[in-house]
């Protein structure tokens, strides 16, 4: 496969200033304010999720009529009940006896079918910065960001939210794979530095070592399928416009997945590779979010700096490809090697796919010389 980037900024920053959106599932109150330090684990915002009412055959339950079911009820529509507590009985010694399955409230009684709705207690849902950083800007009722010298390595794909934890490496070459037999709970709420590549099986063992993160090179898109439990092809709505996950609940909304190069066993690029081993040991924020229409959003690992080196960009740089730029390979069969353009022909050259385009010449890492299309390279500086 090619490689689609949406925004057009190159995947690895060294450093610069890194903006985060923390948001709420749910109106809220925020409870910090602009300029604020926030740390890690300092709570920015504050939501009580409402839940679905629990709809109960209370007649079917006690064996009565639907007419009586509202004279079964040992408490008032609109009043509160705790979980486990007496809901209904039949009989002047309570022959039958339901109790409540959740805490709420009493909503409603429909005395022509016996069945009672209880709306369940808000879930509280608070919100943390998961960052270090400083408060830039509130969103009402939603959310804020905040801002904090960061490197930076962005992927192509993800799944998951995102999540705060240290960088653990893995392996030592990034053509290596990760295997189940190497996730153990020494790896328990960190973020996964790998190679090439990760099966179902192994993603399923980080769920139960309760790994936060893993970053790899590719996916088999059918290992893909089968740790997300989707079968076959027709929840995924693909093409770069339009593209998204499938409806089908994240089956560890815990673990944040990061692919860097793209669907299959690819070699996460050695640039990529070497900036997050840089890192092993320290603590980062990864996101697995990815948005390919409106808002373009790529899955994207954050490494905060203790301080702003002189000089640091406010935005992330955005390099072109030019003689002499160090640029990573988009498709096939090249795909995710790095190397130094050595020209840059804005005329049209015949390529070997035997297409006629603006080219470049890579000189790749392994002394190789290869032609590709211009637009087929991405500037890493």
């Amino acid at each position: 496969m090619s490689l689609y980037v949406p925004s057009g900024a190159s995947p690895l920053v060294t450093g610069a200033l890194a903006r985060i959106e923390r948001r709420l599932p749910h109106p809220g109150e925020i409870t910090v304010r602009v300029g604020q330090r926030v740390e890690p684990d300092t709570p920015v915002a504050l939501a009580y999720i409402p839940a679905a009412p629990r709809i109960i055959n209370l007649a079917r339950i006690l064996t009565i009529p639907p007419a009586r079911v509202k004279r079964s009820l040992l408490h008032d529509i609109g009043a509160p009940i705790a979980q486990g507590a007496p809901l209904a009985q039949t009989g002047r010694f309570g022959k039958k006896k339901v109790l409540s399955p959740v805490s709420g409230v009493l909503a409603s009684v429909d005395e022509a079918t016996g069945y009672i709705a209880i709306v369940p207690d808000p879930e509280r849902y608070e919100l943390t910065a998961n960052v270090p950083g400083v408060v830039m800007e509130i969103i009402p009722y939603e959310g804020v960001r905040i801002e904090t010298p960061a490197a930076q390595v962005y992927g192509i794909f993800g799944i998951g939210a995102s999540q705060y934890g240290v960088l653990q490496l893995m392996v030592t070459d990034p053509a290596e794979p990760i295997t189940p037999d190497k996730i153990n709970a020494r790896f328990a709420y960190t973020i996964i530095i790998g190679g090439s590549t990760i099966s179902a099986t192994a993603l399923q063992r980080a769920v139960q070592e309760r790994v936060r993160g893993i970053i790899v090179g590719g996916i088999d898109e059918a290992e893909l399928r089968a740790f997300l439990g989707v079968e076959g092809y027709a929840p995924w709505d693909v093409g770069p416009p339009h593209w998204r996950a499938p409806s089908s609940p994240h089956p560890a909304a815990d673990l944040v997945l990061m692919v860097t190069e793209g669907f299959g066993n690819h070699p996460m690029s050695r640039p990529l590779f070497d900036l997050l081993a840089s890192y092993a040991g320290k603590e980062a924020l990864i996101e697995g979010t990815t948005h390919i229409w409106t808002d373009m959003r790529r899955p994207r690992v954050v490494i905060p700096l203790t301080t702003r080196a002189a000089g640091m960009p406010i935005d992330a740089p955005r390099p072109t490809v030019r003689p002499g730029a160090f640029v990573r390979v988009l498709h096939q069969p090249r795909l995710g090697q790095s190397g130094q353009v050595r020209t840059l022909s804005p005329a049209p050259q015949r390529l070997p796919s035997r297409v006629r385009a603006p080219a470049a010449e890579v000189v790749l890492e392994d002394g190789t010389i290869t032609r590709v299309s211009a637009v087929a390279v991405e500037a890493l500086n």
